[in-house]
């Protein structure tokens, strides 16, 4: 079985097998039912017609589940944590047309964010536990998702940027308007002991696409908030998110700057 497609498939399996069980199961309740009506009025002939019917599908029900269970073949803990879930994952998510990518242990797929938690068998979608992991409805889970505008406050996350960026000038003795990394910035909103596991990185990087998306620009106190690219995608410090459109985006710096008096 192919790596790539084998919880989909071991539980497709489980399902198609489960739903031959309950046909199985419907006939051993109909069985069982005769054989009621059947002592209710005293019918001993067919009673026990009923009674061996019940007792033979019974025993092919039996085997069923037996073979239902052996079949589920797969330790999902540790396929989770080796990594191949994720890798499924994507791959079910680039069939079905939803760009996902994976960055900094995390699976990003605009606007989730996505993490294995193999311990739990489970995985968490912006902080939230999911227990439904099989890939097809995951992605489609991701993919509803996307069609809901986001819960994001962008004039909230404005405040807190400037807060930020105003802390980052001011420790580099820096001119106060003057271009600031993004990372840095990151790491002061994170200071507090558990704060960078708290609020993460691509977490971050995500905030600051809705940012960008939104169009807010101006502070409350009038400051302007400019974007800043990196001379290169391999610069440190540059942070990465996905788009809405799929695509990669990438952030580097910003600045804040006062508006010039007429």
């Amino acid at each position: 079985m192919e790596s790539m497609t084998r919880f989909e498939s071991v539980l497709g399996t489980t399902q198609d097998s489960a739903e031959d069980a309950l046909k199985s199961a419907g006939g051993l309740t109909r069985e069982l039912r005769k054989a009621k009506a059947a002592a209710a009025s005293g019918q001993v002939r067919e009673l026990r017609r009923a009674l061996d019917a019940a007792t033979a599908v019974a025993a092919e029900l039996s085997a069923a589940v037996t073979e239902i269970r052996n079949g589920y073949d797969i330790d999902e803990s540790a396929y989770l944590a080796s990594g191949d879930y994720a890798k499924e994952l994507l791959a079910a998510a680039s069939d079905r047309g939803v760009a996902m990518f994976e960055e900094d242990e995390r699976l990003l797929c605009y606007p989730s964010i996505v993490r294995v938690v193999p311990g739990d068998s489970v995985i968490e979608i912006d902080r939230r536990r999911e227990r439904r992991l099989r890939p097809s409805v995951l992605v489609g889970l991701l993919a509803a998702a996307q069609q809901r505008p986001p819960k994001f406050r962008a004039e909230q996350f404005l405040e807190s940027l400037a807060e930020g960026y105003d802390l980052v000038v001011a420790r580099a003795a820096k001119k106060p308007d003057a271009v600031a990394r993004l990372v840095d910035i990151w790491a002061v909103l994170t200071l507090l002991p558990g704060q960078a596991k708290e609020y993460t990185r691509p977490e971050f990087a995500r905030d600051l696409y809705l940012l960008d998306q939104s169009g807010v620009r101006q502070a409350k106190d009038g400051r302007t908030l400019r974007w800043h690219a990196s001379s290169g995608t391999r610069t440190a410090g540059v942070l990465t998110t996905v788009a809405r459109s799929g695509q990669q985006q990438l952030y580097w710096g910003v600045s804040f700057t006062a508006r010039v008096p007429q």
